[in-house]
């Protein structure tokens, strides 16, 4: 069995031990975030998930109406929802154990191309009439368990492409992959399935994966992996999932309280994003145009935020701790004004100042967690904070929708609005604890185990 000392008196051993690379010094050096598009390497990843962005908006939208066109039933296409939700709930921290053990660039080629052979399944088998709903929901769901591999795959592999002053750049700009996606994809999806019908639409996302596989093939990634995934006994999958655990919660002290800051962040934001058709229905009176504008509204100001992350320098931890703090104040007063207004114009205002006081946060975290943690467990990491994530979001839509449904959309947004208020609290007393301890309380824990 293996321990965990602490060797915190001898840096020397602390390198050797978790890898030089994961003791970052500060480095103000790096260029502008943009200039990261100009390097081949981070430029392929960012083309391959712009276009697989967009192929996953485009799915969402397709297989929704496919499923509800092939069944009629609103409460089966909504089965497609809960088999998405489940894999990252219920795989999420063993398939961070594989993910440390397996050099990243392989794994997100294989998953990129497993998924195109998934979703392509769907509309072949959709034309030799032998798709059952039971073989839909199938391939759904397995879609669903490998696509939750890739994000944290994704994430883990930027310290081996990008230098550490440029992680929370990068970020931003893979996040406004993300962004142009909602922005492009369900519009281009509802052309597509007027036009060629929502099976055919398929044929188009398979392909976008299939293209961001082959963008990742060039890429030169300084891998971590350790070969040892032939060698997984129960106990020793156990163990590594323990060495994992305990980094978050108990080891490093750093890294557990961004877990409970995301924690209190999704519990608000998902909620907020599920609660948007409530609130162009029943409190500023406006059709489903009005609520395609509000969708924009909150994409135009995630994307803006997004694209300004990448020109700024990182700076410490404590100050961007007090970004994130500033940031989700402004969104939680936005949404509780969001309430208080009829004016459509004056709510889309609102709604793009919310986008893009929240898209602040993610970048900012995940470069954090980056910094902070040893390559070697950056796959458990992450799943955790994915399993946490996912898990606060159900929360979240479950407890703002009953009270949206009990109390009234107004009083589901003040609660909304109060929580992401609290999440803007907690960070701001995080970052006065982070000057109070000095900037030593940001260096990563050492750690031997695997």
């Amino acid at each position: 069995m293996s321990r965990w000392p602490f060797q915190s008196r001898n840096l020397a051993m602390m390198r050797r031990s978790i890898g030089a690379s994961t003791v970052h010094q500060p480095d103000q050096r790096g260029p502008s975030g943009w200039r990261l598009l100009k390097t081949k390497d981070f430029a392929l990843l960012f083309a391959g998930q712009a276009i697989s962005q967009i192929g996953d908006s485009l799915n969402k939208v397709a297989l929704l109406w496919f499923v509800y066109t092939l069944t009629g039933s609103a409460l089966k296409m909504t089965v497609v929802g809960l088999l998405q939700t489940l894999p990252p709930l219920l795989f999420g921290p063993l398939i961070g154990v594989y993910l440390d053990r397996w050099p990243k660039k392989p794994v997100m080629i294989a998953v990129d191309l497993v998924r195109t052979v998934l979703i392509l399944l769907i509309p072949l088998l959709y034309a030799c009439d032998a798709l059952t709903l039971e073989r839909l929901y199938l391939l759904v769901f397995v879609t669903a368990v490998v696509s939750t591999i890739f994000g944290p795959a994704l994430a883990s592999s930027i310290p081996l492409i990008v230098p550490r002053s440029q992680f929370t750049a990068a970020n931003a700009l893979l996040q406004s992959t993300t962004n142009v996606g909602l922005l492009v994809g369900p519009a281009v999806s509802g052309v597509g399935i007027a036009l060629i019908g929502a099976q055919n639409v398929l044929y188009v996302d398979a392909a976008t994966f299939f293209v961001s596989a082959l963008c990742l093939m060039p890429i030169r990634m300084r891998e971590s992996g350790t070969p040892t995934g032939a060698r997984a006994e129960t106990q020793r999958v156990l163990q590594e999932l323990q060495v994992g655990f305990r980094f978050v919660f108990l080891q490093h002290r750093t890294v557990f309280l961004l877990m409970v800051t995301a924690a209190l962040f999704t519990l608000g934001s998902s909620a907020f994003v599920f609660l948007l058709p409530v609130v162009a229905k029943q409190l500023l009176q406006v059709g489903p145009v009005g609520m395609g504008w509000l969708w924009s509204a909150l994409g135009v100001g995630m994307l803006a935020a997004s694209v300004s992350l990448a020109w700024l320098k990182p700076g410490e931890l404590r100050e961007r701790l007090r970004m994130i703090a500033g940031s989700l104040a402004v969104a939680g007063l936005a949404v509780c004004g969001l309430g208080l207004v009829d004016l459509p114009i004056v709510s889309a205002a609102l709604v793009v100042v919310i986008g893009g006081s929240t898209a602040m946060f993610t970048p900012l975290v995940w470069a954090m967690l980056q910094e902070l943690t040893p390559e070697r467990l950056l796959g458990r990491v992450f799943t955790t904070f994915s399993t946490g994530g996912m898990s606060t979001a159900m929360a979240g839509m479950a407890g703002f929708g009953w009270a949206a449904d009990s109390l009234g959309p107004l009083a589901s947004l003040m609660g909304i609005g109060l929580t992401l208020l609290a999440t803007a609290a907690v960070a701001e007393l995080f970052s006065r604890r982070q000057s109070a301890e000095g900037p030593t309380s940001s260096s990563p824990a050492p750690l031997l185990a695997r």
